[in-house]
C-alpha cells in the first residue's frame, strides 16, 4: 500500500513537472536596440540631423542679423543722446527696448519651431523603426526586444541595433527611390 502511494505520488509529480510551462519549453530570444546609435548611424537619422542643423543655422543667421541691427541702433542712440531732446531720447530708448523684446520673442519662437520639427521628424523615425523591430521580432522568434537604455547589462550578442539599421536603411532607400 505504501509502495503504491509512493509510485502514484511520483507519477503525479512527474506529470506536474513535465507539463508546467517553465519546464521542457525553450525560452525565446531576447534582443536590445540602442536608439541613439540608430539615430546617429542610420541614413534617415543623419538626414534628420542635417535638416535640424540647416534650419537652426538659418534661424541663427536671422537672429544675428537682427542682433546687429539692434547693436547699431544702440550705438546710434548713444551717439545722438546728447543732442536729442528728452522726449525724443525716451522714444528712441522705448523703441530700442521694444526691438530687444521682439528679438527675444523671435528667439523663443524659433526654439519652439526647431523643437517641433525635431519632434516630428524623430517621431516618424521612431515609428518606422518600431515597425521594423516588430518585424524582426516576429521573424526571428524573439520573446522580447528592449531599448538598451533600460537594460543594466546585456551581452553584445543580443544587440540587434545593426540589423535594425540595415533593414531601416534598405526600406528608406526604397522609399526615396519611389518618391
Amino acid at each position: 500500500m505504501r509502495s503504491t502511494i509512493k509510485w502514484m505520488m511520483l507519477a503525479v509529480l512527474t506529470v506536474v513537472l513535465s507539463s508546467s510551462p517553465g519546464f521542457g519549453t525553450d525560452m525565446g530570444k531576447i534582443g536590445v536596440v540602442e536608439f541613439q546609435r540608430l539615430f546617429e548611424n542610420s541614413e534617415a537619422g543623419k538626414e534628420i540631423k542635417a535638416e535640424i542643423t540647416r534650419q537652426g543655422k538659418k534661424m541663427e543667421a536671422e537672429l544675428k542679423q537682427k542682433g546687429a541691427e539692434i547693436e547699431e541702433l544702440k550705438k546710434r542712440l548713444e551717439r545722438e543722446a546728447l543732442v536729442m531732446s528728452k522726449e525724443m531720447r525716451e522714444d528712441k530708448e522705448r523703441e530700442f527696448r521694444i526691438q530687444v523684446n521682439d528679438i527675444k520673442s523671435l528667439q523663443r519662437k524659433y526654439e519652439a519651431e526647431l523643437q517641433n520639427v525635431r519632434k516630428k521628424l524623430m517621431g516618424k523615425l521612431q515609428e518606422e523603426t518600431l515597425e521594423i523591430i516588430d518585424e524582426i521580432g516576429k521573424s526571428g522568434d524573439y520573446l522580447l526586444i528592449m531599448d538598451k537604455r533600460g537594460v543594466l547589462y546585456s551581452p553584445g550578442t543580443v544587440d540587434i541595433t545593426d540589423e535594425v539599421i540595415r533593414q531601416y536603411d534598405a526600406r528608406y532607400q526604397k522609399t526615396k527611390k519611389d518618391q
